[in-house]
């Protein structure tokens, strides 16, 4: 959708700002730049929409070369989203997001329209935010609202230059989510700045890592965190590169352990015999659907009465399959777990397997195997050592 052939530019100073970049972003791929400040990557995402024009080679958008286009034209088919939002103070909101769909010849009610639908879609009720206007929001509704105004008219192409730098954390990954739920129910192409290592793991599908005017790595967030390409990038994006790949690694059925399992009218006495059988201390608790009910302790059935449902204790740290490893960690550590459920979605949410801490571990080295060797995670067998 957007590819940069051999593309420099160079100000009259003797300054490269960049300097023979070659990359392509895919349809409907979110591609995060992330560099340090000067490094190149504002002046990447301002070329695609003229607002820098490159000194030599080609910017094409959709197979189009970007300076055989009118700059106007070009402009009103690329969102643009900036740090400091950009809305025009004197206007509602409702009139700010539907500024590009009016600019483009749309009737006044088909735009409003459309200006309404976007705002439902970044979480702003039409009835109580249309009529506010930029100085009666928060930070993060006014964020909201930039980038509605840049979806309202349908473009391909979206250019995001530090969209969530303004905000507070808490609200900048509630606005990183919802984002990126929107990006891809829509299919946009986004072309996404940041000097945040973080965010552009969490966001990008790819990640291109700049250094001074050029691209280092252009790869996965997984792989240029498992396999830097060389000690600059291994450097910026840090010694606890391992950490942030929990973020970009999913629970997978293969990862899982399952433990023994007893159902809510089963008797205790044989639950406990089931337990004392297997040497498990614990058990998984299922309803009659094979639904997580809870789990039950060894302890809890023996000399004891009754059915598994009457002594069970629910279990509230569970996720779906396909979670990332990082919130796989943190529901450990919220819950004071030493496991957690997994479910299936897919499937009533029937329940699949836990994954301990060993197993966790042994996912993210699995991954970082398998993204080594390209081959898929169930296929790598690792080697372990073993205490004496």
């Amino acid at each position: 959708m957007i590819r940069f052939e051999d593309v420099s530019k160079r100000y009259p100073d003797g300054t490269v700002a960049v300097d023979g970049l070659s990359f392509e972003v895919g349809r409907g791929e979110l591609v995060t730049l992330v560099g340090p400040s000067g490094c190149g990557k504002t002046t990447t995402m301002m070329m695609v929409n003229r607002l820098t024009e490159p000194t030599s080679g080609r910017v094409l958008v959709d197979g189009e070369d970007v300076m055989a286009v009118d700059p106007v034209q070009l402009r009103r088919r690329i969102g643009y989203v900036i740090q400091q939002v950009g809305l025009f103070p004197h206007r509602t909101v409702l009139d700010n997001t539907a500024t590009v769909p009016t600019l483009a010849g749309w009737r006044r009610g088909r735009a409003r329209a459309r200006a309404k639908e976007l705002l439902e879609l970044v979480g702003l009720d039409p009835a109580e935010f249309a009529d506010r206007y930029p100085a009666q929001l928060s930070g993060g509704q006014r964020q909201r609202v930039g980038v509605a105004r840049a979806l309202a008219a349908d473009p391909p192409v979206l250019l995001m230059d530090e969209p969530f730098g303004a905000v507070d954390p808490v609200v900048r990954e509630r606005l990183q989510n919802e984002f990126t739920a929107i990006q891809r129910a829509l299919g946009t192409t986004v072309l996404l700045v940041t000097h945040d290592i973080e965010e552009a793991v969490r966001l990008g599908d790819r990640i291109a890592v700049y250094g001074r005017g050029r691209v280092e790595q252009y790869d996965t967030p997984a792989a240029v965190l498992g396999h830097p390409a060389d000690g600059y990038v291994a450097d910026f994006v840090g010694a606890d590169r391992g950490l942030k790949r929990l973020s970009v690694t999913a629970i997978e059925p293969g990862d899982l352990v399952r433990p023994p399992v007893v159902h809510l009218d089963d008797p205790l006495a044989a639950a406990g015999e089931r337990l004392r059988a297997e040497g498990a201390r614990w058990a998984v608790v299922l309803d009659g659907e094979e639904k997580l009910h809870g789990w039950i302790s060894s302890a809890r059935t023996e000399g004891a009465e009754g059915t598994v449902g009457e002594q069970a204790r629910r279990m509230e740290a569970w996720l779906p399959v396909g979670a990332p490893l990082k919130r796989a960690f943190a529901t450990m550590l919220q819950h004071d777990a030493g496991w957690i459920a997994v479910l299936d979605p897919d499937a009533d949410h029937r329940f699949l397997g836990v994954l301990t801490p060993a197993a966790l571990h042994e996912a993210l080295r699995r991954s970082t195997a398998a993204d080594s060797r390209a081959v898929p995670r169930q296929e790598v067998a690792l080697e372990t050592v073993h205490a004496v």
